[in-house]
């Protein structure tokens, strides 16, 4: 690592440690000519996969939608940021599990509707009606059916 301060090409690593959850590392270095100290975060760069979109286009994937889909779904209902930062995290993180290079978005909303399955039932049918284009009242009625017959959690 070069110094900032002089572009020395020696550091040393004085200090390190955890930071965000244990996914970036900390480090306070020290120029060995200079003696100035500076700090660098490393995290590991894994990739998310492509999105197949259903009319066959591909684009990167997007965690703003990703986030703006679920607090859309969440709006106005008994769930924390917190919550909906661990269900983009857990998700995120199944994506790079797959290692996949490119997924159908039909896959992504699978893994949404299961997270929201989990944080509020009222925000899971709101998601599974806009996503699965329910065309009337009864295709919500099965729905809410499914989810109970399932043992469903409550908030």
């Amino acid at each position: 690592m070069h110094c900032p301060f002089c572009s020395a090409e020696e550091t040393k690593v004085v200090d390190s440690r955890l930071v965000a959850e244990g996914d970036q590392v900390r480090r306070r270095r020290e120029c060995l000519d200079c003696h100035e100290r500076f700090t660098t975060f490393e995290t590991a760069e894994l990739l998310l996969p492509r999105v197949i979109k259903q009319n066959g286009q591909r684009e990167p994937f997007n965690e703003d939608k990703l986030r703006a889909g679920i607090q859309r779904a969440v709006e106005k209902r008994p769930v924390s940021t917190e919550r909906v930062e661990s269900a983009v995290s857990q998700i995120k993180h199944a994506l790079q599990a797959t290692g996949e290079r490119e997924l159908p978005a039909r896959a992504i909303g699978e893994l949404v509707m299961d997270q929201l399955r989990e944080l509020d039932q009222v925000a899971y049918v709101r998601f599974a009606s806009v996503y699965r284009r329910f065309e009337d009242v009864s295709e919500f009625r099965e729905e809410i059916e499914r989810l109970t017959s399932k043992g469903a959690k409550t908030p």
